[in-house]
């Protein structure tokens, strides 16, 4: 598991480093060279998306994701593990069916591409499948342990 998350941090590392090199290329090619960077801003739109879906996973499984913090917090220690329970159980089938869903759309967009570059949407897609298949993943292990722990709520 460990060697997974590390994987895919390089990856997202990877993604956004191109998110930086990208648009500096386009800036120093067309200010310094003249010369014009076709599809930099489709590639960007692409690299922009995919480290979104990508990194996805990671929230998840660091518990980053927005929580109500101080609502839970206010519980009672009892329902506060019932009421992460649930999320759990509703981020599965939320993060399920969304995968499920995009992989139904990859099957009906194999054949169109971006116009510039030519990038098949199905790497649009793969991206948005495998984050949200990722982290339906994630919050099942959650179920076991969620991650929420309350440490970084101010009460």
């Amino acid at each position: 598991m460990r060697f997974a998350e590390r994987s895919l941090t390089a990856l997202v590392v990877a993604i956004m480093a191109g998110l930086v090199l990208v648009p500096t290329a386009q800036v120093i090619m067309r200010g310094v060279f003249v010369l014009p960077f076709i599809g930099a801003e489709e590639l960007t739109r692409f690299l922009l998306i995919c480290l979104i879906f990508c990194a996805y996973p990671l929230v998840v499984k660091n518990g980053e994701n927005i929580v109500m913090g101080e609502f839970k917090a206010a519980l009672p220690a009892r329902l506060r593990g019932v009421v992460n329970w649930c999320i759990s159980i509703c981020a599965v089938a939320i993060t399920g069916f969304i995968a499920w869903v995009t992989a139904a759309n990859i099957s009906k967009n194999l054949n169109n591409a971006t116009p510039t570059l030519g990038i098949p949407f199905w790497i649009f897609l793969g991206a948005t499948l495998f984050g949200f298949g990722a982290a339906a993943v994630v919050h099942l292990l959650h179920l076991r342990k969620a991650p929420q722990a309350d440490k970084n709520v101010a009460v």
